[in-house]
């Protein structure tokens, strides 16, 4: 089979591999589509992945099943959760697989087939188009769902979302559905105009300006936005969020990144700021999000570009240099 392959410092292949077998409690898939997530840049700009690929969001049709596997037949359309639970435990009873001590993760699915656990994959309806499904079943409007399912300090009117790649375009589809006054930050010309169909009411250009908090305050009326979302992975970005975050205001991390000095008093205390994170999506959201996409949300607005699975090159490319929303790689398309 074909299947893509990060050889690092942004060279890609496609490249042919032996067919797959599922094990126990698997599935094989044969892949119809899988999405590019901002995270596999760095494996894509640094040393790449010696072995299979970073792919973790697609969805497709059932190959083959493996021992013990009773809910798929296979020929069966499915979207996996790039996250799948022990199967045994209280979180995985609540289909909560994030919070499973034994969680798995289901990758390598930039190719024509991929293996997944059965039990992290959703039966997708023939309503569902395949660009949908990946984007409901993984990471590309999943995160941004279960991000707005965590905002408690109601009412919420503004939100300033700090960085406008995938999720930070998701972000803004999501809170905007929801009536709330969206400010787009972003240093590209390409994405803030993306947030702005999305339905962004403000736009700031970080790049032409080193006072970013400062305009955020001039939009809302120099009080500061009810809610500030990290989606860019960059210290600085994470800082201003807490610069220009309301007084009992809240700040929501979506961007991985490494390390960042907050101070407890300044940052929280004396603000009475409340920070969270939020990873990936619960399993049993799924249904909620296509409830959404079936009141008329249009989901699939988040992808602007489809490759085929041997231009993946281009594609991480594009994707890399920050100008599009989601790219999607389309397998076993015939």
């Amino acid at each position: 089979m074909r299947s893509v392959q990060l050889l690092g410092k942004g060279v890609v292949a496609c490249i042919d591999t032996p067919n797959l077998e599922p094990g126990p409690g698997q599935v094989l898939v044969e892949t119809r589509v899988s999405a590019i997530c901002g995270s596999e840049m760095k494996a894509y700009r640094g040393k790449g992945i010696k072995k299979g690929n970073s792919g973790h969001e697609a969805a497709g049709i059932v190959a083959a099943i493996g021992p013990g596997v009773t809910n798929l037949q296979e020929g069966q359309r499915v979207g996996i959760s790039a996250i799948s639970g022990c199967g045994e435990c209280s979180y995985c009873a609540q289909g909560k697989y994030t919070w499973c001590n034994d969680h798995t993760y289901n990758g390598n699915t930039h190719a024509e087939q991929f293996v997944a656990q059965a039990n992290a994959c959703h039966k997708l309806p023939d309503d569902v188009s395949w660009d949908v499904g990946v984007l409901i079943t993984g990471d590309g409007f999943g995160v941004p769902y279960h991000t707005s399912t965590k905002l408690k300090n109601e009412p919420v009117e503004f939100v300033a979302i700090f960085g406008m790649g995938p999720i930070g375009l998701g972000n803004t589809l999501i809170q905007t559905h929801l009536g709330r006054k969206i400010i787009a930050v972003d240093v590209s010309v390409e994405r803030i105009e993306l947030a702005r169909q999305l339905g962004a009411v403000h736009v700031i250009n970080a790049s032409k300006t080193n006072k970013v908090t400062d305009a955020i305050r001039q939009l809302t009326n120099n009080k500061g936005p009810d809610v500030c979302i990290e989606a860019a992975g960059r210290p600085e970005t994470a800082k201003q969020c807490f610069q220009a975050v309301r007084t009992g205001g809240t700040v929501v991390f979506n961007g991985e990144q490494g390390n960042i000095e907050l101070s407890p008093s300044n940052d929280f205390i004396r603000r009475d700021i409340t920070a969270l994170g939020s990873w990936y999506y619960h399993f049993y959201q799924f249904s909620e999000m296509l409830k959404l996409f079936r009141n008329g949300l249009a989901i699939d607005r988040l992808i602007t570009h489809h490759f085929s699975i041997e231009e993946a090159a281009e594609a991480f490319q594009l994707m890399s240099a920050g100008s599009t929303g989601k790219v999607i790689l389309q397998a076993n398309t015939n």
